[in-house]
């Protein structure tokens, strides 16, 4: 499983890389391996501002859909247009290719709450 160090998780398993005032989040490899093949990403919350730990869309799987949940406050202000077309990104590369949503921070000081690399590690025990 790939753990990279420069982005912030959630214990929901989501994830967020800072880059100024915007957020681009995903879900985890771990999240993405338990939840298997996706075949559908459905973001309800376009253009919407959204709470810390608010729902903001959903993954299906072959056996299952999952809430997706902002791992910190924003405005939606971008969504992955590849993921219509290969929702199999946030498979392959979570990290990259599969990010989901690009947010605008409504406050930075929610960044706090979240975990580091190794702190997520220990919590899905690996």
């Amino acid at each position: 499983m790939n753990f990279p160090s420069d982005i912030k998780y959630s214990k929901e398993h989501e994830w967020v890389r800072v880059e100024g005032n915007t957020g681009t989040v995903g879900i985890t490899d771990f999240a993405q391996k338990e939840l298997g093949d996706i075949v559908y990403v459905d973001i309800t919350a376009k253009g919407d501002t959204v709470a810390k730990d608010g729902l903001f869309g959903t993954v299906e799987a072959v056996k299952t859909v999952s809430d997706l949940f902002l791992p910190v406050g924003g405005k939606v202000v971008e969504t992955n247009p590849g993921l219509d077309a290969d929702p199999e990104a946030v498979n392959k590369d979570p990290y990259g290719k599969g990010w989901i949503v690009k947010i605008e921070i409504t406050d930075a000081i929610e960044l706090d709450s979240l975990i580091d690399a190794e702190a997520y590690k220990k919590h899905i025990g690996v």
